[in-house]
Order: structure tokens, then sequence, then C-alpha cells
């Protein structure tokens, strides 16, 4: 199981993150972007996803993931934190919404982190 704790240390340790409290919920953002949240009392986290991935996530694991009424419209999915046991699964998910957030400046000084090719 997954915490919000390990949650913001993985986002805050990314290039250029803050954390901002807005809509009363901690957000993350890289280089003023926003690329997750921790909505819930910080039992799911938000974060980026195109949503023809989002889509494959929620039916392939809905005990995971799950699209929110209010972010269907957008690239959005919710992730379940007590359903993420691998801390490298988290760790991805994290890295992957900072991806496709962060300046294209920040990918190419970053190399380690960008999205593989």
């Amino acid at each position: 199981m997954s915490t919000s704790d390990e949650v913001r240390a993985l986002a805050l340790a990314l290039p250029e993150t803050t954390e901002k409290v807005a809509w009363s919920m901690p957000t993350f953002r890289v280089a003023g972007k926003m690329f997750l949240t921790l909505p819930e009392d910080e039992t799911t986290m938000a974060v980026r996803c195109p949503k023809l991935e989002r889509d494959e996530l929620v039916l392939a694991e809905p005990e995971k993931f799950w699209v929110a009424d209010h972010e269907a419209a957008f690239a959005w999915v919710r992730v379940r934190l007590a359903a993420v046991d691998d801390p490298e699964e988290l760790r991805a998910i994290v890295v992957d919404s900072w991806q496709q957030a962060a300046p294209p400046r920040l990918l190419k000084e970053h190399p380690e982190l960008a999205a593989p090719a």
C-alpha cells in the first residue's frame, strides 16, 4: 500500500516541482504546470494520463484506476493509493505524469526522466 507521504516525496524530488494547496488539496506543479493532486483525504492521487491510455488502465485495473466525473473530459486519471503495492510502479506513475507537464527544456536537461522513445 502506498501513502500520500511517499507520493509527496517522489513528486517533490522531481526537478522544479513545487507543492501548492488549491481547491483545498495539495497539488504538485512542474515549472508552474499541475501534474498531480492528492484529493479525498490523500488516499488517492490524480495524475495526467492521455485519454486512450487512461481508458485502457481503467478497464484493465478498475480496482486501482478510475476517472472522476468532473475530470472525464480531461486527460487525468485517479489512482487508489491502497491498490499500489510496488514502489517502482508508484514512482513510474508519478514520473510519467511529471513528464507530461514538464517543459521540453527540463526533459532535455534530465534525460534519465524522459519517456522512452
